[in-house]
């Protein structure tokens, strides 16, 4: 059996893969872990999804099991999460959601007392002590057992935040429309941007428990595109399930990636002395059309791998202030730490507003290379990885290319597939460079 937690905690079919069960054990290993099998107070949120209700129980019974007291603050974005938890000074905080995935996933995601995700190292003790509270006579009863509280007033707290971290701004006479994916942002992203002044029409406001991702939100921006340009609208901003990513439309129906707004993001940061030593961390999966457009502008970037907890490793390591990735995770460490995506909606706005610059301009910051995406499922991943043949043609491919463009070739973490990515000048370039990669791994199987 593989490792229980991924890139994002724990995360699976719900009632299936991630059942009551599990969550009951991991609610139990937090209370040994993280709080140590001491008295202390552990904060959950959750998304929208129908199963959150049978894992919030689940899980609260197995912390207060372990003599833990739960704190409920019902449905909340994961930053909010992340936020709370160290604002509040709770021992720990959870978030229950499966972020942009479809109705039927679910996770479980933990976050330390100071709001930061776990570590590898804290996961793998979480992990090996699943199973080791069989003996029902040393855990806690009477006074000890751990009780079961809701909050109502901790929504206030992180909206009075958003509003802090992005400042004075006045949006008035600007139409923004927001697609709230029927997820966390909810409820929270239109009085948010209406304290503002600005003009909001919001899309996908309405979750019912199944309706959660449902050709909406981040990863179908569609509807939102095609909203922007019927209401006549200055820009739009899409959520995910969690709300911890945001991806932006201009006022042509463009749909921006991460990659497009990181450059605009940076370049602004940096005029306002918030981008520590004037660098960018981005994955080695960021267009070389960013490298480029911030080499320009005399920020650097620095590289990690692909996921947001590496991410944020890189700028802790570097002290570095900003990160992203081009899926629309954005981490903006004076602020938040963890992605958050109605505070990278507000930035946006702060520095479109103040550079008086339409969306559509701050796209134009960088130039995308054509970038080509192939995906060959094989038998071994280290075998093909580490083939000499296959190593001398990828180099031969990136002498071809000369310097514009490049050849990224990486094993899945979770399927059995070498992943080619190659950028290019050229479109058609770069899919022959591809193929013919993809041809190599063919002739080696």
């Amino acid at each position: 059996m593989g490792r229980l937690f991924g890139t994002d905690g724990v995360r699976g079919l719900a009632n299936r893969k991630l059942s009551a069960e599990l969550s009951f054990k991991l609610g139990l290993a937090a209370s040994e872990v993280l709080l140590q099998g001491k008295k202390g107070r552990v904060l959950i949120g959750r998304d929208t999804r129908i199963s959150g209700d049978l894992l919030l129980a689940a899980l609260s019974s197995g912390l207060m099991s372990g003599g833990v007291d739960v704190v409920n603050a019902g449905i909340l974005p994961t930053p909010a999460v992340a936020y709370l938890t160290e604002r509040e000074k709770f021992d720990a905080g959870i978030m229950i959601s499966a972020s942009h995935n479809p109705v039927e996933d679910n996770g479980i995601k933990f976050f330390a007392h100071d709001g930061f995700k776990l570590n590898n190292q804290i996961e793998d003790q979480m992990e090996s002590a699943l199973d080791g509270f069989n003996d029902l006579e040393k855990r806690p009863i009477g006074l000890d057992v751990g009780r079961f509280f809701s909050r109502k007033d901790l929504r206030e707290h992180y909206l009075k935040h958003l509003q802090a971290s992005v400042g004075e701004v006045d949006l008035k006479g600007v139409k923004i429309v927001l697609d709230c994916a029927n997820g966390a942002a909810s409820g929270l992203a239109k009085p948010i941007f209406e304290a503002l002044q600005a003009e909001v029409i919001v899309l996908h406001n309405s979750p019912n428990g199944a309706n959660i991702n449902a050709q909406c939100g981040s990863t179908y921006p569609r509807d939102l595109q095609d909203n922007v340009l019927a209401q006549g609208a200055d820009y739009g901003f899409a959520f995910d399930g969690d709300a911890d990513r945001c991806l932006a439309v201009d006022e042509k129906g463009n749909l921006l990636d991460g990659d497009e707004m990181m450059a605009f993001l940076a370049l602004n940061l940096k005029r306002d002395g918030l981008l520590h030593e004037d660098t960018l961390v981005a994955t080695v999966m960021s267009n070389i059309g960013l490298h480029r457009a911030m080499a320009q502008e005399e920020i650097k970037v620095e590289v990690s791998d692909v996921g947001d907890r590496y991410v944020l490793a890189k700028m802790q390591e570097g002290g570095y202030t900003f990160g992203g990735e081009q899926s629309g995770h954005f981490i903006f460490s004076h602020y938040a730490t963890t992605g958050d995506g109605l505070l990278t909606a507000l930035l946006m706005s702060r520095y479109l507003r103040k550079t008086s610059c339409k969306m559509s301009q701050a796209a134009a910051l960088m130039q995308r290379y054509p970038q080509v995406l192939h995906n060959e499922r094989v038998p071994d991943k280290t075998t093909i990885m580490n083939n000499e043949t296959f190593i001398k043609a990828i180099a031969q491919e990136e002498k071809l290319l000369e310097g514009e463009g490049r050849v990224l070739v990486r094993p899945s973490g979770t399927e059995p597939l070498i992943r080619i990515m190659v950028e290019s000048k050229e479109k058609e370039q770069a899919d022959a460079i591809a193929l013919r990669l993809a041809q190599v791994v063919k002739t080696i199987i």
